[in-house]
């Protein structure tokens, strides 16, 4: 019996033209929080935001990103199979399907589509669902797994709760995986959930249990923390652990251990909690992008940061890569891939 294998075969990415920068984000905080705490505290030194253009819409940038990774992989659209859309919900039309929106997009039209949803561990969690289907049926070759993202709409920023989602950004990603690409090889995956503060933190107004009326439309879709102490609470607890188990679960199942870790393509959080991590895992600054001057672009990040590590040479053939996400509900990711 043959063992066959997945690979990445390329990626692309879509970022708006404009920016916020840390002092406009202590003014929409209304000083509470400075200038220096932005960049030193959240990490954050400018990030991309909506420029009000058409081309910035969710699902449209999930598309563009799209078509990037086709001309860069130079992929024939009508040979993608599956498209396993990443795209967030809030997007141009609530209940529409994003995947079928980039399929028509991008002239896929031999694709067949899901929304696939996991807040910022989706790129990471259908990555695995990626290769799962591609080991599983003969019949898929090439499964694209693309997406928007623009939560950055939903922040209140004088919401001091609110200050470690400060980071939310904009833009799309996208990355083709191919069953026996023989290169650049997803090989294991490790998630986790606890879903004991799946309603700590989300839209609090729009919902079945919360209507929106005539009172409280301003808050529609806002993103607030319902229970702020006992997500923060279980996070600071579990949080750190369940990251690593994740990490040393991915590598064990790639038949490696963490001092194989080359590259570690993480999403954009808070400064201490990125130079903590690269110690935990004996890991340099050299071995990672921290992503200060893009903002946290939600599931994009994972795809982001490993365009950005390609461009400047921090992966190449023989490297390593841990990715790792975490999202709302709450759920921890992680996978190895090795590259070349």
């Amino acid at each position: 019996m043959t063992e066959h294998n997945v690979g990445i075969v390329g990626l692309g990415i879509y970022l708006p033209k404009t920016k916020m920068t840390a002092a406009e984000i202590s003014a929409a905080t209304g000083g509470n929080w400075s200038e220096d705490a932005v960049i030193n505290k959240l990490g954050i030194v400018e990030k991309y935001v909506p420029s009000g253009e058409p081309c910035d819409g969710t699902q449209e940038m999930g598309a563009l990103a799209a078509l990037d990774c086709l001309k860069n992989t130079g992929c024939d659209p009508l040979d993608i199979d599956v498209i396993l859309c990443i795209t967030e919900e809030w997007k141009e039309y609530p209940l529409t399907t994003s995947a079928c929106y980039t399929a028509d997009r991008i002239g896929a039209k031999n694709a067949w589509g899901i929304d696939v949803q996991n807040r910022c561990c989706t790129a990471v969690s259908a990555m695995k669902i990626a290769k799962d289907m591609l080991l599983a049926d003969d019949e898929i070759k090439n499964v694209l797994v693309c997406g928007g993202y623009r939560n950055c709409d939903l922040i209140d920023y004088t919401d001091n709760n609110l200050s470690f989602m400060y980071n939310l950004a904009c833009g799309g990603g996208a990355v083709l995986l191919r069953k026996d690409y023989g290169k650049n090889l997803l090989l294991g995956t490790h998630i986790m959930s606890d879903g004991s503060v799946v309603h700590t933190a989300g839209s609090a107004v729009g919902g079945i249990n919360n209507p929106v009326n005539a009172e409280n439309f301003k808050e529609n879709f806002k993103l607030r923390l319902m229970d702020a102490k006992k997500m923060k609470d279980l996070l600071n607890k579990t949080s750190m652990p369940n990251w690593m188990h994740c990490i040393d679960e991915a590598l064990r199942k790639s038949g490696m251990t963490r001092k194989d870790i080359g590259f570690l393509d993480i999403l954009h959080i808070k400064r201490s909690g990125h130079k903590g991590m690269l110690a935990d895992l004996g890991l340099t600054e050299d071995q990672t992008i921290y992503l200060e001057n893009y903002g946290h672009v939600g599931q994009i990040d994972q795809i982001l940061s490993l365009k950005l590590a390609l461009e400047e040479g921090k992966v190449k053939d023989g490297t390593v890569v841990t990715m790792i996400a975490a999202g709302i509900g709450y759920t921890w990711a992680a996978n190895v891939i090795k590259w070349g």
